[in-house]
């Protein structure tokens, strides 16, 4: 049975990493469904969030290889029941005189910010998981996109651990 899996990885931050992260997956014929990268608090690292689709061998086959590449400093599985995980986006939707208070609307409705705007469009942001976010593109659709932007999903395991 196949399912999505988040992976958080901490990893030294230096050029050619991600490549090698991201081969592990092509080498093998699996696909990322999502990947966020970022510095931590220490410069010296950075934290992956990847999100991938696959039965139970693949994500441990997965793991365990992470696990093996030198750069890799800690390799988990995070559940989705014990995670906080977020998406962000910008989208720009067409406006036209009667949209503008519908989009307002429903731009408020999913908590979302303007964050640019002209006489024919509107550019928001919104916060929060995957599934928010494609309610709110579902939304949209009726207005009109010009463009999206995602981010990927970040992730990180609940309570202090």
């Amino acid at each position: 049975m196949t399912e999505k899996f988040i992976i958080g990885i901490i990893v030294s931050n230096h050029f050619g990493v991600l490549n090698r992260v991201a081969g592990l997956y092509a080498k093998r014929g699996y696909n990322i469904d999502s990947l966020a990268v970022g510095e931590t608090d220490d410069p010296k690292y950075s934290r992956m969030t990847i999100v991938s689709t696959g039965d139970e061998y693949m994500k441990n086959q997965v793991i365990e290889q992470l696990k093996k590449l030198h750069d890799v400093k800690m390799v988990v599985l995070l559940d989705k029941d014990s995670a906080v995980s977020v998406e962000h986006m910008l989208i720009k939707l067409e406006l036209s005189k009667e949209d503008k208070t519908t989009i307002s609307d429903l731009i408020n409705d999913y908590g979302g910010n303007v964050m640019d705007f002209g006489a024919d469009f509107i550019t928001a942001e919104i916060s929060g998981s995957s599934e928010k976010i494609e309610r709110f593109i579902e939304a949209a659709k009726k207005i009109g996109i010009l463009e999206v932007c995602r981010s990927g999903l970040i992730s990180i395991a609940q309570g202090k651990g």
